[in-house]
């Protein structure tokens, strides 16, 4: 890890929860598991990982001031994680509560290239993690608040969501614009159980920002459409505009201001409200102009990064991208356009941040004439498409 050059100063932007200590074997290639077999790989990388790290630490190297809040246990991986975090600023974990007695999250990545990773996960004291754990004095300044990976904190999904609608209800009130993302669910854990539907209803309408990907946004909303997309050939094999608009629907009926749907391998959807109170309510959190931020659908396809080594974190880069541009003002195409450039850069490197720029190095290879990845997604007959300079859709 190698500390970003720019100084510190008052926080634009809160990352809250999940956190963990991430380790990556390095791999030649596919790993055959076989009991009693004994694979020899090479050195691990160590990193620290979760959505307080993967977003916060690519909000931290895209330049915007940000400040982490998350909990570790008081053991060796605790102590690691912290002195990870310092590398990058002294001051980054000030506000990662050391818990006494209980363990670290720690995650064992296998990310061979070029293929999707699997993940063997311990929650530790992610589980106690609450909404009291997030200090009113954290909230006053920030213009961003972000929380990611409640089904991986027990405590945030109990009761239908209490912790979770407690904390969003809070924070919205102290005024940042507010950020939820998800995470995969393990349909064999206590979270794979929850009523997720009521955990989002009793959450969302003090979300602005809601970020899922589409494989946990159907796990939680509609269980026979996640099986056909694991049983499909992608998710451009399984996605449509007509699914994508009837999702987007579903959320902003729910309550939030803006969804952002990752899509993989084929980019980001982001779907915003017509209800002009709700839109107007969050453009005046942000200094957005309301008029470019209503009612807008917009598909953006993945760039094509150099050499794609890890896919671990992209997803969580990606929503880096996208607060980042939240805060430079940008509009729907630019705050897509720069969620996806993120989102490549990420995939550049073993863990998710290492490889994410100062923006205006991303903005430099935007400039230069990015190659997006080919979409496979069918669009309709029916749907009129512009496209951006930069290859960015706008559905209508």
């Amino acid at each position: 890890m190698h500390p970003t050059s720019h100084r510190r100063a008052a926080p634009d932007a809160v990352v809250a929860g999940h956190i963990s200590l991430d380790l990556f074997p390095e791999l030649p290639g596919p790993v055959a598991y076989e009991p009693g077999r004994l694979t020899v790989v090479g050195p691990a990388l160590i990193s620290t990982g979760g959505s307080v790290s993967n977003t916060g630490l690519a909000l931290h190297r895209l330049g915007v001031p940000v400040r982490l809040v998350a909990k570790v246990g008081d053991d060796l991986f605790g102590r690691a994680l912290l002195e990870a975090l310092a590398q990058f600023e002294s001051d980054l974990g000030a506000e990662i509560r050391v818990s006494a007695g209980e363990v670290t999250s720690y995650t064992i990545a296998i990310s061979p290239p070029g293929v999707d990773r699997t993940f063997l996960h311990c929650p530790g004291a992610n589980l106690t993690f609450c909404a009291d754990d997030v200090r009113d004095e954290v909230l006053d300044g920030p213009r961003v608040f972000h929380f990611g990976y409640p089904p991986l904190m027990r405590e945030m999904y109990l009761a239908d969501g209490e912790q979770l609608r407690r904390l969003f209800e809070r924070v919205h009130a102290a005024g940042p614009a507010t950020s939820l993302d998800l995470c995969a669910v393990d349909p064999e854990s206590e979270a794979g159980a929850v009523d997720w539907q009521a955990v989002l209803s009793n959450a969302l309408a003090f979300v602005d920002v809601f970020a899922p990907s589409i494989e946990e946004l159907l796990f939680m909303l509609d269980r026979p459409a996640h099986a056909a997309l694991q049983a499909s050939r992608g998710i451009g094999a399984f996605v449509d505009a007509s699914r994508l608009a009837a999702l987007g629907d579903r959320l902003l009926d729910m309550g939030v201001a803006v969804v952002a749907i990752k899509l993989g391998d084929q980019g980001l959807y982001l779907r915003t409200s017509s209800d002009t109170a709700r839109i107007g309510a969050f453009c005046d959190r942000l200094g957005l102009s309301a008029q470019a931020w209503t009612d807008r659908e917009v598909l953006a396809p993945c760039f094509a990064a150099r050499t794609v080594v890890g896919t671990t974190g992209s997803g969580d880069a990606t929503i880096a991208g996208l607060l980042a541009a939240l805060l430079r003002g940008e509009d729907p195409v630019g705050a897509a356009t720069g969620a996806t450039a993120v989102g490549a850069c990420s995939v550049e490197a073993v863990d998710p941040a290492s490889s994410v720029p100062l923006w205006p190095q991303v903005a430099a290879r935007l400039a230069g004439g990015w190659t997006r990845l080919p979409l496979d997604i069918d669009l309709g007959d029916n749907v009129s498409v512009e496209r951006s300079p930069t290859g960015t859709l706008t559905l209508r």
